[in-house]
């Protein structure tokens, strides 16, 4: 597979690096990460603006209607300069997870709105222990209609009445819930059906509480509903066509992650060339070490490796490959970029010496990001789980419910 990038390609790495080293400066984001929602505003309206939110979305849409490699390329440069705004959460994962579901007037109307600029989404995941669970009792239980779906939270009850849906339930540690506009739900019937809502953000009956994060970069709440009475039409999708999309959606997620975790890991390294260039030991420069000239080489390699393995990654998801050959990909971008992210992280704050424990010093910085987005959507042991069971199971945990 040849991952180099076209001439359009290597056009949208350079504007959006020119563009953010402006706009996201590190000065900029300390500002918007310590002060308010958390949210730079002023630059998710400039990132709309230049189309970025729609650049996987179709045309129909109002997309750029180009594919994930494109979306990751923007990715790794968000991650790069740690944007306060809600592009992973909102475009990469609800718009992903949108997509793929079955075409409604609903899901087209929350595209174009999000390819605009106008709304901010955000999705509520299942935690991928409870997909374990889920597909363990749905192996040894009969009756697999009494099984929620692992797309589903086991505490939200959605109930059919004369004027549409009566929707309770609790999501915990909603990424990007506290910007959004629109929610994305999933919740089950008392059958164990899987559905997935589209909430308003000012819903009667809807809570939202913040959580203290240790990257204040990338907020998330905890979401709670009590008798929300929804129309019959804000029911998005239901099913096995839900279950399908839910685990596609993860696995575009994750490439999306991974490749702003090679964001991040680029920016360590970037971070730690600088300072060694300069910070001077013995009368020379410390670059000159042989000893930090190893734990360079060493954080690139890494960074390489994870930046490959998510292109590659994003490549394979562009030819619509089979769920099972998506998942192995994902799994490999995710664990390759969250060992780079967090292996080159810690060594930039090693070899900044004592300063780079303060709070003044930018690597902790990008330390908090790679930590935080290690746990995001599954940690490294559940996708190589889910990899060993593929590969060794007659089938993966993944799709073992229904």
């Amino acid at each position: 597979m040849d991952l180099a990038l076209s001439d359009e390609q290597q056009l949208i790495v350079d504007s959006a690096v020119a563009f953010l080293a402006s706009s996201s400066t590190l000065a900029k984001v300390r500002v918007a990460s310590e002060t308010g929602d958390g949210c730079d505003r002023a630059l998710w309206q400039e990132v709309a603006a230049m189309g970025w939110c729609g650049v996987h979305l179709p045309e129909d849409a109002g997309g750029l209607g180009l594919g994930l490699v494109e979306l990751a390329l923007l990715q790794e440069q968000l991650g790069r300069h740690l944007a306060c705004i809600p592009f992973f959460d909102s475009v990469a994962l609800a718009a992903s997870l949108l997509r793929s579901l079955p075409g409604s007037a609903q899901t087209a109307a929350l595209l174009g709105s999000l390819a605009s600029g106008e709304q901010m989404l955000a999705v509520a995941m299942a935690q991928p222990d409870a997909d374990l669970q889920w597909a363990a009792c749905a192996s040894a239980n009969a009756n697999a209609n009494a099984i929620p779906s692992a797309s589903a939270s086991a505490s939200a009850r959605a109930i059919a009445n004369g004027a549409g849906w009566l929707l309770s339930g609790y999501w915990p540690a909603v990424g990007s819930a506290h910007l959004a506009d629109v929610l994305l739900l999933p919740a089950h019937t008392a059958l164990g059906e899987c559905l997935l809502f589209a909430m308003p953000a000012d819903a009667q009956g809807l809570s939202l509480q913040p959580l203290q994060a240790v990257d204040a970069t990338r907020r998330s709440a905890n979401v709670r509903a009590t008798d929300v009475q929804l129309p019959a039409t804000a029911c998005l999708a239901r099913g096995p066509a839900l279950d399908q999309a839910w685990q596609r959606a993860r696995c575009l997620g994750a490439i999306a992650l991974a490749a702003e975790q090679v964001g991040v890991a680029q920016a360590c390294l970037d971070l730690t060339l600088a300072y060694t260039a300069q910070r001077v030991q013995f009368g020379k420069s410390i670059a000159g070490f042989q000893a930090v000239k190893h734990r360079c080489a060493q954080m690139l390699v890494a960074l390489e490796q994870a930046r490959s393995a998510v292109y590659g990654a994003a490549a394979v998801a562009d030819t619509e490959p089979a769920a099972a050959v998506l998942l192995l990909h994902a799994a490999q971008a995710r664990m390759e970029a969250t060992q780079a992210a967090l292996y080159c992280s810690r060594e930039a704050i090693q070899l900044h010496g004592g300063m780079g424990f303060t709070w003044e010093f930018d690597p902790h910085l990008f330390l908090r990001r790679a930590q935080l987005a290690s746990q995001r959507l599954g940690p490294v042991s559940w996708w190589c789980e889910q990899v060993a069971v593929q590969l060794l199971d007659e089938k993966p945990l993944a799709e073992a419910h229904p």
